[in-house]
């Protein structure tokens, strides 16, 4: 078992019967009373971010997680999302709660999936953090439409709706943040 002296930023410990992993952390000594440690989690099953502070020395279980690049194959309706190693070519079933953004997949996109290393757990699925992709259709852009922060809904070939500025029009590739869902810029 560990203690608060091993408190890392990435650490994934078992707090409550949880898995979370420290976002931040900051040891605190106050000039009076114990030291202690200030941290921010985010619970990997339910995504929510917490603050837990621990006092000096105190124990932690420290859970040891592993994350290895999977190829996205398809997705079966009602089961789940069929996943590939890269290296030894074993296929993995995701179920849908696992994925922060399942919408963004497209066939053949690598991804990061985190698994329990003692139990061999599918625990969660890091899509890129940017994707390019071609604009299906989009209400159609009137010239001179370039005023800042006004948005229009836009569907994205991977059937994601997203919000794009008032210039894109359909046919047109753009970047996209996956983690927010959001507009980055044009591609050209």
């Amino acid at each position: 078992m560990a203690n608060t002296s091993d408190i890392r930023n990435g650490l994934c410990i078992n707090l409550n019967g949880k898995l979370s992993t420290i976002i931040e952390f900051q040891h605190v000594k106050p000039g009076k009373g114990p030291a202690f440690v200030r941290t921010k989690l985010k619970e990997i099953e339910s995504g929510k971010t917490l603050d837990h502070t621990f006092s000096a020395g105190h124990k932690i279980d420290v859970v040891r997680i592993e994350k290895r690049q999977y190829q996205f194959l398809y997705v079966e309706e009602g089961v789940g999302y069929h996943f590939m190693n890269t290296e030894n070519y074993e296929q993995v079933l995701i179920p849908p709660h696992l994925i922060e953004n399942p919408l963004f997949l497209r066939e053949g996109m690598i991804c990061d999936i985190t698994f329990h290393a003692e139990e061999e757990n599918p625990l969660l699925v890091d899509l890129p953090m940017y994707i390019e992709a071609e604009v299906t259709y989009t209400e159609p852009g009137i010239k001179g439409d370039t005023a800042t922060n006004t948005f229009k809904p836009a569907t994205i070939d991977t059937g994601a709706e997203i919000r794009v500025p008032l210039f894109i029009d359909t046919g047109e590739k753009i970047k996209i943040n996956t983690e927010k869902g959001e507009y980055v810029e044009r591609v050209k």
